[in-house]
């Protein structure tokens, strides 16, 4: 079974409640935020006052620009208004935008990002049973929880906790300490068996745990519709999408993977040029083939549960349902995949 998410695909905080009781009504498991044009969390607010049954999680909030307490007091008062559907989902983001956007340290991304999460656990430690604060690590301490600051118990104190990255450190790092983990929407069946799931197991077992206790989830390309002016719209955004996610250094091994390192680098010098199309041109049909799937909507439960099934637990497209969209055609695709036998 594949649980289908969506993201949440509005541009203001007055489009929210609607949005999210419509992907409630869809069926969709959850709704995921991102830290894009606007703040991850505070969309959430408004989706858990306006639903009941839909998991609510940011895919990613940036971990760094917020200190581990900020993370955690966020996550402990939307579990609560959702009566425990939230999911933290971190991410370190790269050095640049760290540095130029956020105006933010980068420094030991991995280590750090460790620390954070172990610090944010024991917050919700000491907000739910009062224990002592006593975390001290190279970048974070917790050592002060006075009554007057602490937000006091609540009815579902597990919230789970998802991170995202590409490189082994992150993947061994979601085996060891995490509930889930995001693969990076650029990603192929192979990179995920090869790359990514070998380290995940790897920090599970260090840990005295199993693969099986990480949720893995991702946002996945698909070229989709019924007809081929439908689809060749669709194709063109995913060949732009595609080229600027390779063109980064930090998914460079994607590419490098199955042979195409060279194209990378290609696309990492036309994009410091701003030649954007240039960079989508260089995505090839054999490349999309790889990255994405083609199809129409009524083939494409099949087709990505013959790519998927086992590998991820839960899927959303990149390219996310929106209100207008026709709502049957959502239903049927999140009823298929999550009872429709593997091709």
């Amino acid at each position: 079974m594949i649980e289908l998410d969506t993201g949440l695909a509005v541009s203001k905080l007055a489009e929210v409640p609607a949005a999210a009781r419509a992907a409630e009504k869809v069926g969709f498991k959850g709704l995921w935020t991102a830290e894009t044009g606007h703040d991850p969390f505070l969309p959430l607010a408004l989706a858990a006052e306006h639903t009941e049954r839909l998991e609510l999680g940011t895919s990613i909030a940036v971990a760094f620009p917020r200190s581990p307490l900020v993370h955690a007091m966020l996550a402990w008062d939307l579990q609560a208004l959702s009566h425990g559907r939230m999911i933290l989902g971190l991410g370190t983001q790269v050095k640049g935008h760290n540095e130029k956007r956020f105006g933010v340290a980068w420094e030991s991304p991995g280590p750090k990002l460790r620390e954070m999460i172990l610090m944010i656990r024991a917050a919700w430690d000491t907000f739910q049973n009062g224990t002592r604060p006593s975390f001290e690590g190279k970048f974070y301490r917790f050592q002060l929880m006075t009554p007057f600051f602490n937000p006091g118990p609540i009815e579902h104190p597990k919230i789970p906790i998802y991170i995202a990255g590409v490189n082994p450190y992150i993947c061994r790092l979601a085996g060891e300490l995490c509930d889930g983990f995001h693969v990076h929407p650029l990603h192929s069946v192979r990179y995920v068996r090869e790359a990514v799931l070998p380290q995940i197991a790897a920090g599970a077992r260090a840990a005295g745990r199993s693969l099986a206790d990480i949720t893995l989830t991702s946002s996945c390309f698909t070229i989709v519709g019924d007809t081929p002016k439908e689809q060749e719209g669709m194709r063109q955004l995913v060949r732009s999408q595609i080229s600027f996610y390779a063109s980064t250094p930090a998914y460079r091994a994607v590419f490098e993977l199955h042979g195409w390192g060279e194209v990378a680098s290609q696309l990492t010098s036309l994009s410091r040029v701003g030649d954007w199309a240039g960079m989508a041109a260089l995505v090839t049909a054999e490349m999309l083939e790889v990255f994405a799937i083609t199809s129409s909507w009524g083939d494409l439960p099949g087709l990505l549960r013959q790519r998927y099934d086992g590998l991820f637990h839960r899927l959303n497209l990149y390219i996310p349902y929106r209100v207008q969209d026709p709502p049957e055609r959502w239903r049927d695709l999140a009823a298929a995949l999550r009872d429709q036998p593997a091709c």
